[in-house]
């Protein structure tokens, strides 16, 4: 296939009635640039008609490449088969419900002239997301970044514009349990940022719900840090230590006042109290483990059904 000088790379997951307004977009925006380009879906096991608006949009658009996964891998996943199969020297991963605007474009790709290797788009008004999403997304870079060497660039999704060599140096990387937006950060290169007020779900809703969320969030602090790891260290520390001295304790209370029956309300709290710490910790090493069991397995983060 003849390289593209742009590749527009969307993830799709039901998104059948966001995509005719989607490619509508795209291509009045493609229709100012000099490029040559080319425009990657990549349906991601969708259960509605997303695939069947693609095949009728592919007769309109033939720059449309559409890549057909055997079934629903996730988003991460799904976005790395669209880098996998990008032949453009510049790429652009883009969601197609429009809350991040296509229009944004030329101004990525004119900061990207400026010797840019990444150029991110960074979100200053949220106001179409909800507070909870807002609050919950602000806790987690700020949180994130504390604990992890690699910081994620704040209120930046996966709407950016990156070339080739930042795709070929992502696809270097063995890991197939990916939280993308750290792989962009980790692998570095030169970066700048464009600014842009994120828009309302043009139609739709989002796949995304509080436990996806929450499960996305433990991927990222998973994939990049072992600093849970290492506070339950401390913790186990602290706690032998509080044992140790209230040990001693009544070791000396029982030497001045005698033996003293003791309490049993403060004998099953600390019963408790340390097989609940326990359980978390384990609970903190089973994820850690789990990561590992699915590494260790070898398989691959997708699965192409056929290209269309």
């Amino acid at each position: 296939m003849q390289p593209k000088e742009l590749s527009i790379v969307c993830p799709l997951y039901n998104e059948q009635a966001n995509i005719a307004r989607f490619l509508a977009r795209i291509e009045a925006v493609m229709a100012g640039l000099d490029m040559t380009y080319e425009i990657i879906c990549v349906n991601d096991g969708s259960t509605d008609h997303t695939l069947a608006r693609l095949l009728d949009a592919k007769g309109d658009y033939p720059r449309l490449r559409i890549i057909n996964l055997s079934r629903n891998f996730g988003k991460e996943a799904a976005l790395t088969a669209g880098l996998d199969y990008s032949t453009g020297g510049i790429i652009i991963p883009i969601d197609a419900d429009l809350q991040d605007p296509p229009e944004l474009i030329p101004e990525l790709i004119a900061e990207w002239k400026k010797g840019f290797d990444v150029v991110l788009a960074k979100r200053v008004d949220r106001n179409a997301d909800s507070f909870l999403k807002k609050t919950t997304a602000n806790l987690f870079y700020r949180f994130h970044n504390r604990i992890s060497a690699t910081r994620i660039p704040d209120n930046c999704g996966d709407f950016r514009l990156i070339t080739r060599q930042v795709a070929e140096a992502v696809r270097q990387l063995p890991e197939n349990q990916r939280f993308m937006k750290g792989v962009f950060a980790w692998v570095g290169f030169r970066i700048s940022a464009v600014e842009y007020s994120r828009e309302s779900r043009a139609a739709g809703y989002s796949k995304f719900g509080f436990w996806k969320l929450w499960n996305f969030a433990l991927d990222g602090i998973t994939s990049f840090s072992t600093a849970p790891l290492r506070i339950w260290l401390y913790i186990g520390f602290i706690v032998a230590a509080l044992s140790f001295s209230y040990g001693g304790f009544i070791v000396v209370r029982t030497l001045v006042y005698g033996v003293d029956v003791p309490g049993y309300a403060s004998l099953l709290t600390s019963i408790l109290f340390l097989g609940g710490v326990q359980l978390i910790s384990i609970g903190v090493l089973g994820e850690y483990l789990g990561r590992v069991y699915m590494e260790v397995k070898g398989r691959p983060s997708y699965i192409v059904d056929r290209e269309l």
